[in-house]
C-alpha cells in the first residue's frame, strides 16, 4: 500500500512539474507577443492541455491572430513533414480542398499523390471561419471533431497535438455565415476579446515604438511530445469527484428545462468539460478539480452552445442565473466533506 500511494504521489509531483514546463514556456512566448491578456492566455492554454479548440471573437485588430501565431512559435515540432503553425483565412470563395489537400496526378509515377493542405499542422488559425461557405464549414468539422480529413474517398489521420485556434468576427458584421450549431459545439471555448485596458494599450504602443531599438529576448521551445505527455498526465492525475460530476450533469438539466432555452446543452460537452477543468486544476498546482474551476470555465464551456428563444436576454446572462442554484449545492457538499 505505501508503495502504491509513493507511486501516486511521485505520479502527481511529475504531473505538476511537466505542466509547470509547459505552461511556463508557452505562456513567456504568448505575454512577449501580446499585452493585457492573461485570462485569454490561461483559457487558450488550457484548451491546447484539454486537447480541445478555441474560439475567439472579436472585430480586427484585437490580437487574435497575434496570439495564435505566437502559440504556434512556442511549439517545437518532433515531426519533419508537419509544420507548428499554419495561418488559413476563410473567404467566399474558399473550397474545402484549399484546406484539406489535394491529390496531384505524377505523369512519371502514373499515379496520384496526396498533397496535404494547410490544416496539417500541429497549431492552425482558422482566421474568420464565418466568412467561409457552410461546405467548407463541414470540413472543417471533421478535422476538428475526428483529427482526420477526407479528401477524394480517403481519409488521412492529423497529428495528435492538432489544436484550432478559431476567429470570427461579430455576426452584424457585413459577409459572415452563422457558425452552425453542430460545429460550435466542437468548440472547446468560445471567448470574447474585449479592448484592453489604458495601461496595457500604452504598453503595446511603448514595445512597438522600441521594437527597432531592442531585439526581443530568445526564448525557449516546448516541444509537441511535451504537450502530449502533458495531457496525458493530467487526465491520469487529476481528480474529479462524483460531487463535480454530479454538478455538470444538474447545470446541463437546468439549462434544457429554462424556457428561454430552444437548444441546451449536448452530453459532448459535459464529456469535454472534464478535461479542462482538470488542465486548469493542473496549472494552479492542485491534482483535483474544485468548484472554482467548474464557476471561471462554465461560461466559456456552455454559454456558445445555447441557443436561446428571441428576446431573451443574452446567454451569459442566462448561464449565470440558471446555474446559481447547482453552484451553490455543488459548494456546500464540498465543504460537508471536508
Amino acid at each position: 500500500m505505501e508503495t502504491n500511494e509513493t507511486e501516486v504521489t511521485g505520479g502527481v509531483n511529475e504531473m505538476l512539474k511537466l505542466t509547470r514546463e509547459v505552461v511556463g514556456g508557452i505562456g513567456a512566448h504568448l505575454r512577449q507577443a501580446i499585452v493585457g491578456r492573461d485570462a485569454v492566455i490561461e483559457l487558450v492554454m488550457i484548451g491546447l492541455l484539454a486537447d480541445g479548440h478555441v474560439l475567439l471573437e472579436d472585430y480586427p485588430g484585437s490580437g487574435k491572430t497575434t496570439l495564435a501565431k505566437a502559440l504556434g512559435n512556442a511549439i517545437e515540432s518532433t515531426h519533419e513533414a508537419l509544420s507548428t503553425f499554419r495561418r488559413i483565412q476563410f473567404t467566399p470563395d474558399l473550397l474545402p480542398s484549399d484546406i484539406t489537400g489535394v491529390s496531384i496526378f505524377s505523369p512519371k509515377e502514373n499515379t496520384f499523390n496526396f498533397a496535404p493542405g494547410p490544416i496539417f499542422s500541429h497549431v492552425v488559425l482558422a482566421d474568420e471561419i464565418n466568412r467561409t461557405p457552410p461546405k467548407v464549414q463541414a470540413a472543417m468539422l471533421e478535422a476538428m471533431g475526428e483529427k482526420q480529413v477526407t479528401a477524394d474517398g480517403k481519409r488521412y489521420a492529423l497529428d495528435d497535438l492538432f489544436f484550432v485556434i478559431a476567429t470570427q468576427n461579430p455576426l452584424d458584421v457585413t459577409g459572415t455565415y452563422p457558425l452552425p450549431t453542430p460545429q460550435l459545439d466542437r468548440f472547446l471555448f468560445k471567448i470574447r476579446m474585449d479592448y484592453i485596458n489604458r495601461e496595457a494599450e500604452l504598453e503595446v504602443l511603448e514595445r512597438q515604438f522600441q521594437k527597432a531599438k531592442l531585439k526581443p529576448p530568445a526564448l525557449g521551445l516546448v516541444s509537441r511530445d511535451q504537450i502530449i505527455a502533458c495531457r496525458q498526465s493530467i487526465v491520469r492525475h487529476v481528480d474529479v469527484s462524483p460531487m463535480i460530476r454530479r454538478t455538470l450533469v444538474d447545470i446541463a438539466e437546468a439549462i434544457r428545462a429554462d424556457e428561454r432555452i430552444l437548444q441546451g446543452i449536448s452530453t459532448r460537452s459535459l464529456v469535454m468539460a472534464l478535461p479542462a477543468m482538470q488542465a486548469r486544476a493542473a496549472i494552479h498546482g492542485r491534482d483535483y478539480v474544485d468548484a472554482e474551476d467548474l464557476r471561471v470555465l462554465g461560461p466559456f464551456l456552455f454559454c456558445h452552445r445555447m441557443e436561446r428563444a428571441p428576446g431573451s436576454p443574452d446567454d451569459e446572462a442566462i448561464y449565470r442565473e440558471v446555474v446559481r442554484g447547482p453552484m451553490e449545492d455543488l459548494v456546500q457538499a464540498l465543504l460537508s466533506h471536508a
